[in-house]
Order: structure tokens, then sequence, then C-alpha cells
């Protein structure tokens, strides 16, 4: 097994280094990040099986080449938005799957045209298989299967501030607080403007009781494309503490975060004193997925939640991902874009494996409330 970890030195990839270490049929890693130094150290941590590459993951014949010299790719070049549609179709024209955190909605969008070129030629990718989505989904997959009539999916997802968070993340934070996203409630998917849809949401602990709003994950349109009967979907996010979303969303206001590249430059701004916005913030961070419906002629719910650290909660789903997908257990499955819950028809397996390697996870048969 060979693999290669695109933006590999980065804060969300290197616990799945951590994991990749673990496993003896892995035979060789190469981190390929713009910044070659630090992947250098990274690898130099670890085994000989690692290796460091630079890599411009906006050199699309660069990004082929390097694919191409392995089995599989792992996505983790953020922000998404900007990335993943050309990852994936440097993945298709290199010939080999792609498994990755993927977490805008503009991006699963964006791939999901890829689908039929991806079963014409039998390559899977997976996207959008970190904690949220990706953990979320998988849950809300669960809690589908649990009964005769699912309704409604309510996911809710809370980053603690003083989480290891490089710019790329900071620039998908400021990118799901603008703009609007889209939300399927009373039967119709629908535009909504992201940092709207205030509620409450009970955690687990330790994030507690925290605000959330809309935010443009992708859950909200992809599991109502592969679940079918579902009246409403809906994606919630939060940040604690709790003033950082209303913060952004007042900055937004002025134009601060209208493009890209305006919201790339204000997040390596705020990267540089994200340590006066970690104070009296927790260092864990949590998902909720709320499923309602009917089961033997009653009324159902069922909740799900998971905690940690969130490099642990983001990466320990797409290597495990990439394992089995290396390892043929997803081999039934036709060439396609995958999220999870459309891939995982049981789920309870993957989930398994995810628990065994340290993510806590959660089942609430009546609700946890």
């Amino acid at each position: 097994m060979k693999i290669v970890i695109f933006g590999g030195s980065g804060n969300m990839a290197v616990d799945a280094l951590d994991e990749l270490m673990k496993e003896r049929d892995v035979k060789k890693v190469t981190i390929a990040d713009l910044s070659v130094e630090r992947a250098k150290r990274e690898a130099e941590r670890r085994d000989d099986r690692f290796v460091a590459t630079k890599v411009d993951a906006t050199d699309h014949n660069q990004v082929v080449d390097v694919m191409k010299q392995h089995d599989i790719a792992m996505g983790f070049v953020g922000p998404f938005y900007y990335f993943e549609k050309k990852m994936v179709a440097a993945a298709l024209e290199a010939g080999i799957p792609y498994v990755s955190i993927c977490d805008d909605y503009e991006a699963y969008l964006d791939i999901i045209k890829f689908d039929k070129e991806a079963k014409k030629k039998g390559i899977h990718i997976l996207t959008g298989w970190g904690n949220s989505p990706g953990l979320t989904q998988a849950l809300a997959r669960k809690g589908y299967n649990s009964m005769d009539a699912p309704k409604r999916i309510n996911i809710h997802w809370a980053a603690g501030s003083n989480e290891a968070a490089g710019p790329a993340n900071l620039t998908h934070l400021l990118n799901i607080l603008h703009g609007t996203t889209l939300q399927t409630i009373r039967g119709k998917e629908v535009e909504v403007k992201t940092g709207d849809g205030r509620k409450v949401v009970r955690f687990p602990f330790p994030m507690g009781d925290l605000p959330v709003y809309y935010t443009g994950h992708a859950e909200s349109v992809s599991i109502p494309r592969n679940l079918k009967g579902l009246t409403e979907v809906t994606l919630h996010g939060g940040v604690q503490p709790s003033y950082i979303p209303i913060l952004i969303k007042i900055m937004d206001k002025t134009g601060l975060f209208s493009t890209h590249e305006r919201r790339k430059a204000a997040a390596e701004f705020f990267y540089k004193i994200e340590g006066l916005f970690g104070t009296g913030g927790l260092d864990k961070s949590v998902g909720r997925v709320d499923v309602y419906g009917f089961h033997r002629g009653k009324s159902a719910h069922r909740t799900y939640t998971y905690v940690g650290h969130i490099g642990i909660i983001t990466s320990v789903p797409c290597t495990v991902a990439a394992l089995w997908e290396l390892s043929g257990k997803f081999k039934s499955a036709p060439g396609g874009i995958y999220s999870a819950e459309r891939l995982l028809e049981d789920p309870d397996p993957f989930l398994k494996e995810l628990m065994k390697r340290g993510v806590d996870i959660f089942f609430y048969k009546d609700g946890m409330d």
C-alpha cells in the first residue's frame, strides 16, 4: 500500500499520519505539501516509510504525476471550496481512488458532477469523510436505517476555539458564515443565509449548551440526495466561545470576507493572533445528529453524539475509509462520488472501527434531552 496525503503536514492531517504509522501493510506514505520543510519535519518524526515532497496543489500536472506513483490519495488541502474540484479531477486522470475531509457544500455540488466519469472509470471518490461531514453522515445513516419511516435529520457541530486550526481551516470558517447555503425544509431544498437559523443545542460534556447557526457544510445537500423520503435535513454549526460566530457575522457585513482572496488574507491575519480567540475556549470539538421518524407505528427519535480533539475526530474517519478502500471493503460499489451516507449502507462496522481507534461516540435511542 502506497499512500500520498496532500496537505499532509497540516493540523488536520498529522493525526492521520500517526494512524497510518500503526499499519504494517502500509509500505510508503508520501507527505505532499507546499511547505516542504514542515512536511520533512513530520516525516522525520516517524519511521522510514514516511517521505516528504513539495507539491503545489494548484499545479494539475504535478498533482497527477505524484498520484500516479501511489495506490490512493488522501485530501487534506483546504479550503475545499477552492481545492476539492482540482483534486478530484487529478485523481480521475491519474486513475486512483481519492478520500478527503472536504467539508464545503459548494465543493460537494461541484464534484458530484464527476459521478458519471468516476463510474465509467471504476474509480471511487470518497468526499467529505472527516467529522462534519463524514462521521455525522455515518450517524445519520445509522438513524435512518433504524426506522421504518425516517423523516427528519438535524445535524449540529461545535468547535472549541482552543483547538489547533491552520489558516485553511480559518478560511473555511469565514466561508461557511458568509453568503448562503442550502437546507431541506418541508420537503423542499431552499436557500438560506448562513449565520441565520439560530438555536441552542445541548452537546455532550464539556461543550454543554451552545447557540448554533446555518452553516455551509455538505450534509444538508448530500443527505437529501442519497437518502430518500426525508422531508427535512438541516445543518447548524457553532464555535465556543459563542461570541465568535457573532463577531464573524458582523465583520462579514463590511465585505471583508466577500471573496476567496479576502477570506484567505483575513484568515492568515487571524491565525497570527488566534491565541486571543482561544482564550477561554475548549480544546475539544463535538457533533450531534438527531433523527426523527416512525417505527412500528410509533414516533421515533434517535440521537447520536461524539466528542474529541478536532484533528482526531476528523482524521480517523478519513484514514479508516482509505484503508478500507485499499483492502477492498468497498469493491462491491461501482465507481462514483461517495459521501459517507451513500457508501455505508450499514454504517455500524465503520463506526465500531472508529471507536476502536479512540473516537468517542454515544447513542441515545429516545433522544438526548
